[in-house]
């Protein structure tokens, strides 16, 4: 039922005048324009006394932390760039250090090397040495044996071909003979 009125009214509003009504839409009755201009002006008057400096001060406030938050975070990217520099040097100092310690440590192994190999070289040529020590004195054992075996042999042949036994002494001065005679061919 109301909105059959509705209908009813609008449409007896548009019989009187659809130019009347259109302008009245679009301008405003100015009667109410001061009025509302005196409100306007009130309102505006109260919200720069009471509210703009709250919403101001609001605003610095946040501008101000805003920043000091971008002063905080450049102060920290310069630390960080500080501490990244000093690590990269830090890390460089490293690298050179490692580089020496591996050098030295090719230093002492070269030397270590060489000194093992100048013992084993020393150790060799005393165990040559003694070797050629041993060989000597065994072979002068032998030829002394031989001396003897090959002068007990000719004295007994030559006792044969003597026919006659010797005494010791003869023995002992033909053994000597011997012995020279033998020493002399192993000379030559």
């Amino acid at each position: 039922m109301f909105v059959e009125m509705a209908y009813a009214s609008e449409a007896a509003e548009g019989a009187k005048g659809g130019l009347e009504a259109t302008l009245g839409a679009v301008y405003p009755n100015p009667a109410a324009i001061w009025p509302t201009w005196v409100a306007f002006i009130i309102l505006f008057f109260l919200l720069w006394k009471f509210a703009f400096p709250a919403i101001i001060g609001m605003l610095d406030k946040r501008a101000e932390a805003i920043k000091e938050s971008l002063e905080k975070a450049e102060e920290t990217k310069v630390e960080a760039e500080r501490l990244l520099n000093e690590y990269k040097q830090q890390m460089a100092e490293a690298r050179g250090d490692a580089s020496k310690v591996i050098e030295q440590g090719r230093k002492v192994a070269e030397t270590m090397k060489e000194e093992i190999v100048a013992k084993a070289n020393e150790e060799a040529a005393a165990l040559v040495a003694k070797a050629r020590e041993i060989m000597e004195s065994e072979r002068k054992a032998a030829v002394a044996e031989l001396q003897k075996s090959v002068a007990e042999i000719s004295v007994a042949v030559a006792g044969k071909l003597i026919g006659e036994k010797l005494t010791a002494a003869d023995h002992a001065t033909l053994i000597d003979k011997y012995v020279a005679e033998v020493g002399g061919l192993n000379d030559n």
